[in-house]
């Protein structure tokens, strides 16, 4: 019985294709869109070159987003080999990539328990241990004392440490709620002055001493469920400590 012929070489257009596949896991958008896929390369033999610009040259992703490329392109018929060349975006080529990354992150948001009039605050920093938890209790503690219900998220899933702050150890637990068709988280309460503290954790689920090895979607989501299950109720303002680096 005759031997089939090897498949043909994929054609650039195809190898793009297949890229569109790969999710950044992170900004939630297919890299071709996002613009991180400057140049594709096709041999006649079939090896094809893929060159990726990241966000950031130490991107903490980029191990999953080149098996994601790896696994998907080596499953096209015709491909022999596969080299991924990395890059880093200039300053006006991520101020691109993180508009987009906005805007698909707007109209793809869920609905959520907190109310459309609550002003909200995210306290960010671009590593761990500058004390950003610190300032977000200090600044909630603060607002509250002023007569103002402040709910605090702790989207710092790795490495919790505002039920340690506030002093906090009750476990939070799901309620059924009026005109909800499935039970809601109920926050942690605390009054402070004449206002009110309602904090939300990770650190209300698990031991404290548990580390959350969390990335990509697996974060967006456990997030995105805090802000869509929780039954926040009448907030003020709503501070949000999130992750290092984000």
């Amino acid at each position: 019985m005759a031997k089939a012929p090897p498949a043909p070489p994929p054609t650039v257009k195809e190898v793009f294709g297949v890229l569109e596949s790969v999710i950044d896991p992170e900004l939630g958008d297919n890299i071709v869109a996002l613009g991180m896929v400057p140049s594709v390369e096709v041999t006649k033999s079939g090896v094809v070159t893929i060159e990726i610009k990241l966000t950031i040259k130490g991107c903490p992703l980029r191990a999953e987003i080149k098996k994601e490329i790896e696994t998907r392109v080596n499953l096209h018929p015709g491909v022999t080999g596969i080299k991924i060349t990395w890059g880093e975006m200039n300053a006006d080529e991520r101020s691109e990539v993180m508009t987009k990354a906005r805007w698909n992150a707007r109209s793809t948001a869920p609905d959520t328990e907190v109310p459309s009039s609550c002003q909200v605050l995210a306290i960010a920093s671009g590593k761990g241990g500058v004390g950003k938890s610190s300032v977000t209790v200090s600044l909630a503690t603060a607002i509250a004392a002023k007569g103002h219900t402040v709910g605090v998220l702790d989207a710092d899933i790795w490495g919790f440490s505002i039920p340690r702050l506030l002093g906090i150890t009750d476990r939070m637990e799901a309620q059924p709620i009026s005109g909800s068709d499935r039970p809601k988280i109920i926050p942690n309460e605390r009054v402070v002055g004449s206002g009110v503290l309602k904090v939300v954790s990770t650190g209300f689920l698990v031991e404290e001493d548990t580390a959350l090895m969390w990335r990509g979607l697996m974060l967006t989501k456990a997030v995105e469920q805090f802000l869509r299950d929780v039954h926040w109720g009448d907030l003020d303002y709503l501070l949000i400590d999130m992750p290092p680096g984000t």
